[in-house]
Protein backbone atom coordinates (compact mmCIF):
# COMPACT_ATOMS: atom_id res chain seq x y z
CA UNK A 1 0.00 0.00 0.00
CA UNK A 2 2.31 2.30 0.87
CA UNK A 3 3.95 3.94 3.96
CA UNK A 4 2.04 5.63 6.36
CA UNK A 5 5.35 7.11 8.29
CA UNK A 6 6.95 10.38 7.28
CA UNK A 7 8.88 9.28 4.32
CA UNK A 8 12.13 10.69 2.48
CA UNK A 9 11.81 13.61 -0.31
CA UNK A 10 12.43 12.18 -3.24
CA UNK A 11 13.24 13.50 -6.86
CA UNK A 12 9.59 13.20 -7.65
CA UNK A 13 8.59 15.38 -4.88
CA UNK A 14 11.16 17.95 -5.77
CA UNK A 15 9.92 18.04 -9.36
CA UNK A 16 6.21 18.52 -8.91
CA UNK A 17 6.74 21.26 -6.44
CA UNK A 18 9.20 22.98 -8.28
CA UNK A 19 6.25 22.32 -11.10
CA UNK A 20 3.66 23.48 -9.26
CA UNK A 21 5.23 26.34 -7.96
CA UNK A 22 6.07 27.59 -11.30
CA UNK A 23 2.96 27.09 -13.40
CA UNK A 24 0.93 28.44 -10.20
CA UNK A 25 -1.36 25.31 -10.83
CA UNK A 26 -2.43 25.07 -6.98
CA UNK A 27 -2.61 27.64 -5.16
CA UNK A 28 -1.77 27.38 -1.40
CA UNK A 29 -4.81 26.88 0.94
CA UNK A 30 -6.75 25.50 -1.33
CA UNK A 31 -9.54 23.13 -1.16
CA UNK A 32 -8.42 20.08 -3.82
CA UNK A 33 -10.20 16.99 -5.23
CA UNK A 34 -8.25 14.09 -6.27
CA UNK A 35 -9.39 11.43 -8.46
CA UNK A 36 -8.26 8.19 -8.13
CA UNK A 37 -8.07 5.01 -10.01
CA UNK A 38 -5.39 3.44 -7.68
CA UNK A 39 -3.27 2.38 -10.70
CA UNK A 40 0.02 4.02 -10.90
CA UNK A 41 -0.16 7.41 -12.25
CA UNK A 42 -3.17 8.98 -9.89
CA UNK A 43 -1.79 6.93 -6.56
CA UNK A 44 1.41 8.55 -7.27
CA UNK A 45 -0.04 12.08 -7.66
CA UNK A 46 -1.95 11.41 -4.63
CA UNK A 47 0.60 10.23 -2.27
CA UNK A 48 2.41 13.34 -3.55
CA UNK A 49 -0.09 15.74 -2.94
CA UNK A 50 -0.08 14.66 0.49
CA UNK A 51 3.31 14.87 1.17
CA UNK A 52 3.47 17.99 -0.14
CA UNK A 53 0.61 19.07 1.45
CA UNK A 54 2.08 20.78 4.92
CA UNK A 55 4.49 23.09 2.60
CA UNK A 56 1.04 24.06 0.79
CA UNK A 57 -1.82 24.36 3.46
CA UNK A 58 -4.06 22.28 0.72
CA UNK A 59 -6.94 20.18 2.06
CA UNK A 60 -7.27 17.33 0.12
CA UNK A 61 -10.26 14.79 -0.74
CA UNK A 62 -9.83 11.79 -3.16
CA UNK A 63 -12.66 10.36 -5.38
CA UNK A 64 -12.62 6.94 -6.86
CA UNK A 65 -15.16 6.00 -9.21
CA UNK A 66 -16.46 2.29 -9.71
CA UNK A 67 -17.85 2.39 -13.26
CA UNK A 68 -18.82 -1.66 -12.22
CA UNK A 69 -17.73 -2.85 -15.54
CA UNK A 70 -15.37 -4.99 -14.13
CA UNK A 71 -15.56 -8.22 -11.89
CA UNK A 72 -13.21 -6.79 -9.83
CA UNK A 73 -14.27 -3.62 -9.81
CA UNK A 74 -15.85 -3.72 -5.90
CA UNK A 75 -11.75 -4.95 -5.06
CA UNK A 76 -10.19 -2.06 -6.84
CA UNK A 77 -12.35 0.51 -4.97
CA UNK A 78 -11.72 -1.08 -1.33
CA UNK A 79 -8.01 -0.77 -2.49
CA UNK A 80 -8.19 3.16 -3.05
CA UNK A 81 -10.56 3.31 0.34
CA UNK A 82 -8.22 1.61 2.08
CA UNK A 83 -5.03 3.07 0.80
CA UNK A 84 -6.86 5.98 1.64
CA UNK A 85 -8.05 5.14 5.12
CA UNK A 86 -4.20 4.41 5.77
CA UNK A 87 -3.28 8.15 4.65
CA UNK A 88 -5.95 9.55 6.55
CA UNK A 89 -7.41 10.80 3.96
CA UNK A 90 -11.12 11.86 3.45
CA UNK A 91 -11.61 9.36 0.61
CA UNK A 92 -14.99 9.40 -1.40
CA UNK A 93 -16.71 6.35 -3.55
CA UNK A 94 -18.54 6.74 -6.60
CA UNK A 95 -20.71 3.47 -7.24
CA UNK A 96 -22.45 3.57 -10.62
CA UNK A 97 -25.37 1.87 -9.01
CA UNK A 98 -25.69 4.53 -6.46
CA UNK A 99 -26.01 7.68 -9.08
CA UNK A 100 -28.64 9.00 -10.83
CA UNK A 101 -27.78 7.20 -13.81
CA UNK A 102 -28.90 4.47 -12.51
CA UNK A 103 -32.53 5.38 -12.37
CA UNK A 104 -32.34 5.55 -16.03
CA UNK A 105 -30.11 2.65 -17.34
CA UNK A 106 -29.89 -1.03 -16.51
CA UNK A 107 -26.54 -2.33 -15.59
CA UNK A 108 -23.22 -0.72 -15.83
CA UNK A 109 -22.88 2.45 -17.94
CA UNK A 110 -22.98 2.05 -21.92
CA UNK A 111 -19.56 0.12 -22.28
CA UNK A 112 -18.29 2.87 -24.77
CA UNK A 113 -14.90 5.24 -23.80
CA UNK A 114 -16.84 8.27 -24.20
CA UNK A 115 -19.73 7.32 -22.15
CA UNK A 116 -17.55 6.12 -19.37
CA UNK A 117 -15.40 9.28 -19.13
CA UNK A 118 -18.73 11.27 -19.11
CA UNK A 119 -19.97 9.67 -16.27
CA UNK A 120 -16.73 9.90 -13.97
CA UNK A 121 -16.72 13.42 -14.89
CA UNK A 122 -20.08 14.29 -13.78
CA UNK A 123 -19.61 11.91 -10.42
CA UNK A 124 -16.16 13.61 -10.05
CA UNK A 125 -17.51 17.58 -10.39
CA UNK A 126 -20.77 16.90 -8.47
CA UNK A 127 -18.12 15.41 -5.28
CA UNK A 128 -15.53 18.13 -5.26
CA UNK A 129 -18.87 21.02 -5.58
CA UNK A 130 -19.82 19.11 -2.54
CA UNK A 131 -16.60 19.27 -0.97
CA UNK A 132 -16.25 23.59 -1.94
CA UNK A 133 -13.17 21.78 -3.90
CA UNK A 134 -12.22 24.78 -6.49
CA UNK A 135 -9.48 22.40 -7.93
CA UNK A 136 -10.21 19.25 -9.31
CA UNK A 137 -6.84 17.36 -10.08
CA UNK A 138 -5.76 13.81 -12.51
CA UNK A 139 -3.31 11.83 -13.24
CA UNK A 140 -3.07 11.97 -16.67
CA UNK A 141 0.69 11.98 -18.25
CA UNK A 142 2.65 12.89 -21.73
CA UNK A 143 1.79 9.50 -22.26
CA UNK A 144 -1.99 9.50 -22.32
CA UNK A 145 -1.54 12.86 -23.98
CA UNK A 146 0.28 11.17 -26.99
CA UNK A 147 -2.33 8.46 -26.98
CA UNK A 148 -4.77 11.02 -27.05
CA UNK A 149 -3.30 12.84 -30.27
CA UNK A 150 -2.95 9.13 -32.04
CA UNK A 151 -6.96 8.70 -31.07
CA UNK A 152 -8.06 12.11 -32.35
CA UNK A 153 -6.06 11.72 -35.46
CA UNK A 154 -7.55 8.37 -36.56
CA UNK A 155 -11.16 10.25 -35.82
CA UNK A 156 -10.35 13.58 -37.97
CA UNK A 157 -9.96 15.93 -35.67
CA UNK A 158 -8.55 19.51 -36.42
CA UNK A 159 -5.83 21.03 -33.89
CA UNK A 160 -8.35 21.67 -31.70
CA UNK A 161 -8.88 17.87 -30.87
CA UNK A 162 -5.10 16.90 -31.01
CA UNK A 163 -4.12 19.26 -28.43
CA UNK A 164 -7.65 18.62 -26.79
CA UNK A 165 -5.72 17.04 -23.54
CA UNK A 166 -4.17 19.92 -21.57
CA UNK A 167 -2.54 21.17 -18.12
CA UNK A 168 -5.69 23.71 -17.25
CA UNK A 169 -9.23 24.11 -18.15
CA UNK A 170 -12.22 25.41 -16.37
CA UNK A 171 -14.93 23.00 -15.89
CA UNK A 172 -18.65 24.26 -16.10
CA UNK A 173 -19.27 24.82 -12.87
CA UNK A 174 -16.54 26.74 -12.23
CA UNK A 175 -13.80 24.07 -10.66
CA UNK A 176 -10.61 24.18 -12.67
CA UNK A 177 -9.41 20.57 -14.17
CA UNK A 178 -5.91 20.55 -13.28
CA UNK A 179 -3.17 17.53 -14.99
CA UNK A 180 -0.64 18.58 -12.54
CA UNK A 181 2.24 15.56 -13.92
CA UNK A 182 0.90 16.20 -18.00
CA UNK A 183 4.36 16.42 -18.94
CA UNK A 184 5.80 13.10 -16.80
CA UNK A 185 5.80 9.75 -19.18
CA UNK A 186 4.02 6.49 -17.79
CA UNK A 187 7.61 5.57 -17.52
CA UNK A 188 8.14 8.45 -14.66
CA UNK A 189 5.39 7.00 -12.45
CA UNK A 190 6.31 3.66 -12.72
CA UNK A 191 9.35 4.52 -10.94
CA UNK A 192 8.26 6.84 -8.86
CA UNK A 193 5.95 4.13 -7.14
CA UNK A 194 8.72 2.11 -6.89
CA UNK A 195 10.93 4.95 -5.15
CA UNK A 196 8.29 5.55 -2.84
CA UNK A 197 7.31 1.34 -2.09
CA UNK A 198 3.63 2.12 -2.97
CA UNK A 199 2.09 -0.61 -4.67
CA UNK A 200 -0.32 0.30 -7.76
CA UNK A 201 -3.83 -1.61 -8.53
CA UNK A 202 -3.61 -3.59 -11.95
CA UNK A 203 -6.57 -2.75 -13.81
CA UNK A 204 -7.27 -5.94 -15.23
CA UNK A 205 -8.90 -4.84 -18.43
CA UNK A 206 -5.76 -2.94 -19.09
CA UNK A 207 -5.03 -6.05 -21.43
CA UNK A 208 -8.62 -5.74 -23.57
CA UNK A 209 -7.49 -4.40 -26.99
CA UNK A 210 -10.86 -4.28 -27.01
CA UNK A 211 -10.95 -0.75 -26.29
CA UNK A 212 -9.26 1.40 -28.33
CA UNK A 213 -6.76 3.33 -25.88
CA UNK A 214 -5.36 -0.71 -24.63
CA UNK A 215 -4.41 -0.97 -28.63
CA UNK A 216 -2.75 2.51 -28.88
CA UNK A 217 -0.76 1.75 -25.36
CA UNK A 218 -0.41 -1.99 -25.59
CA UNK A 219 0.10 -2.53 -29.85
CA UNK A 220 0.76 1.23 -31.42
CA UNK A 221 2.73 3.29 -29.61
CA UNK A 222 5.19 0.61 -28.90
CA UNK A 223 5.46 0.04 -32.84
CA UNK A 224 6.09 3.49 -32.74
CA UNK A 225 9.07 3.50 -30.38
CA UNK A 226 10.61 0.28 -31.78
CA UNK A 227 10.45 1.04 -35.34
CA UNK A 228 10.45 4.73 -35.55
CA UNK A 229 11.66 7.03 -32.75
CA UNK A 230 12.29 5.66 -29.46
CA UNK A 231 11.29 9.07 -28.10
CA UNK A 232 7.63 8.67 -29.72
CA UNK A 233 5.95 9.14 -26.87
CA UNK A 234 7.76 12.83 -25.93
CA UNK A 235 7.75 13.22 -28.96
CA UNK A 236 3.74 13.32 -29.60
CA UNK A 237 2.76 14.90 -26.13
CA UNK A 238 5.24 17.35 -26.99
CA UNK A 239 3.35 17.83 -30.70
CA UNK A 240 -0.04 18.46 -28.70
CA UNK A 241 1.23 20.79 -26.71
CA UNK A 242 2.52 22.75 -29.75
CA UNK A 243 -1.43 22.46 -31.21
CA UNK A 244 -2.70 23.37 -28.41
CA UNK A 245 -0.98 26.42 -28.02
CA UNK A 246 -1.80 27.77 -31.63
CA UNK A 247 -5.29 26.23 -31.27
CA UNK A 248 -5.52 29.13 -28.36
CA UNK A 249 -4.37 31.73 -30.71
CA UNK A 250 -6.48 30.99 -33.46
CA UNK A 251 -9.91 30.58 -31.00
CA UNK A 252 -8.91 34.14 -29.91
CA UNK A 253 -8.54 35.35 -33.04
CA UNK A 254 -11.86 33.68 -34.43
CA UNK A 255 -13.42 34.85 -31.47
CA UNK A 256 -12.64 38.59 -32.29
CA UNK A 257 -13.71 38.02 -36.03
CA UNK A 258 -16.93 36.87 -34.43
CA UNK A 259 -17.57 40.08 -32.86
CA UNK A 260 -16.84 42.09 -35.64
CA UNK A 261 -19.01 39.90 -38.27
CA UNK A 262 -22.30 39.83 -35.47
CA UNK A 263 -24.94 41.98 -37.24
CA UNK A 264 -27.58 42.13 -34.60
CA UNK A 265 -27.04 42.04 -31.01
CA UNK A 266 -28.45 39.28 -29.87
CA UNK A 267 -26.49 36.72 -27.49
CA UNK A 268 -25.31 34.93 -29.23
CA UNK A 269 -25.86 36.85 -32.83
CA UNK A 270 -28.25 35.44 -35.39
CA UNK A 271 -26.55 36.92 -38.55
CA UNK A 272 -22.88 37.39 -39.67
CA UNK A 273 -21.92 39.82 -41.87
CA UNK A 274 -21.33 37.74 -44.76
CA UNK A 275 -18.11 40.50 -46.16
CA UNK A 276 -16.42 40.60 -42.81
CA UNK A 277 -16.19 36.42 -42.81
CA UNK A 278 -15.05 36.78 -46.74
CA UNK A 279 -12.12 38.60 -45.89
CA UNK A 280 -10.44 36.06 -43.87
CA UNK A 281 -8.43 32.86 -44.26
CA UNK A 282 -10.22 29.95 -44.47
CA UNK A 283 -8.96 28.55 -41.13
CA UNK A 284 -10.42 31.27 -39.41
CA UNK A 285 -13.47 31.39 -41.09
CA UNK A 286 -13.94 27.73 -39.64
CA UNK A 287 -13.20 28.45 -36.46
CA UNK A 288 -15.51 31.71 -36.66
CA UNK A 289 -18.64 29.43 -37.53
CA UNK A 290 -17.43 26.25 -35.37
CA UNK A 291 -17.59 29.05 -32.28
CA UNK A 292 -21.00 30.36 -33.93
CA UNK A 293 -22.80 27.04 -34.28
CA UNK A 294 -21.90 25.79 -31.25
CA UNK A 295 -23.81 28.03 -29.71
CA UNK A 296 -27.10 27.32 -31.69
CA UNK A 297 -26.76 23.42 -32.28
CA UNK A 298 -27.34 21.46 -29.50
CA UNK A 299 -24.92 18.87 -29.99
CA UNK A 300 -21.00 18.92 -30.92
CA UNK A 301 -20.72 20.66 -34.28
CA UNK A 302 -18.43 18.50 -36.81
CA UNK A 303 -16.31 19.52 -39.08
CA UNK A 304 -18.72 18.54 -42.46
CA UNK A 305 -21.11 20.97 -40.26
CA UNK A 306 -18.95 23.60 -40.50
CA UNK A 307 -18.04 22.46 -44.44
CA UNK A 308 -21.89 23.16 -45.34
CA UNK A 309 -21.91 26.49 -44.21
CA UNK A 310 -18.34 27.46 -45.51
CA UNK A 311 -19.59 28.11 -49.15
CA UNK A 312 -22.82 30.04 -48.11
CA UNK A 313 -20.33 32.84 -47.62
CA UNK A 314 -20.43 33.86 -51.08
CA UNK A 315 -23.66 31.75 -52.14
CA UNK A 316 -26.81 33.14 -54.17
CA UNK A 317 -29.39 34.80 -51.92
CA UNK A 318 -31.62 32.27 -49.93
CA UNK A 319 -29.43 29.57 -50.09
CA UNK A 320 -29.71 27.33 -47.21
CA UNK A 321 -28.38 24.12 -45.22
CA UNK A 322 -30.12 21.43 -44.62
CA UNK A 323 -31.32 20.98 -41.04
CA UNK A 324 -28.99 20.54 -37.74
CA UNK A 325 -29.99 18.62 -34.85
CA UNK A 326 -32.49 20.14 -33.67
CA UNK A 327 -33.96 21.70 -36.42
CA UNK A 328 -32.47 24.88 -36.78
CA UNK A 329 -30.33 25.93 -40.41
CA UNK A 330 -28.25 28.50 -42.01
CA UNK A 331 -29.89 30.70 -45.10
CA UNK A 332 -28.13 33.06 -46.91
CA UNK A 333 -30.34 37.02 -46.74
CA UNK A 334 -28.84 39.50 -48.19
CA UNK A 335 -25.32 40.27 -46.77
CA UNK A 336 -25.88 37.64 -43.95
CA UNK A 337 -25.48 34.22 -42.86
CA UNK A 338 -28.66 34.04 -40.71
CA UNK A 339 -29.50 31.38 -38.00
CA UNK A 340 -33.16 29.82 -38.59
CA UNK A 341 -34.79 28.69 -35.56
CA UNK A 342 -36.37 25.03 -35.70
CA UNK A 343 -40.18 24.76 -35.57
Amino acid sequence: MGESAERRWTQWHGRLHVSLRAKQLLPRNSQIAIACSGGQDSLLLAQLLLDLQPKWGWKLHLIHCDHQWRPDSADNAAFVMEWAKSQQLAAFLCTFADSNAASSLSGAPTKTEAAARQWRYDQLQTVAQQQNCSYLVTGHTASDRAETLLFNLVRGSGSRGLGSLVPQRSLSNGIQLVRPILDWLRTDTETGCQDLCLTPWEDSSNADFRYSRNRLRGEIIPLLKEHFNPQAESTLARTAGLLQAESDYLDQCAKKILQEAAIDRHTPPHQLSRTVLAKHPLALQRRSLYQWLNQHVPSSVSFLAIERVIPLITAPNRTQTSPFPGGGYVQVRDNALTWVFGS
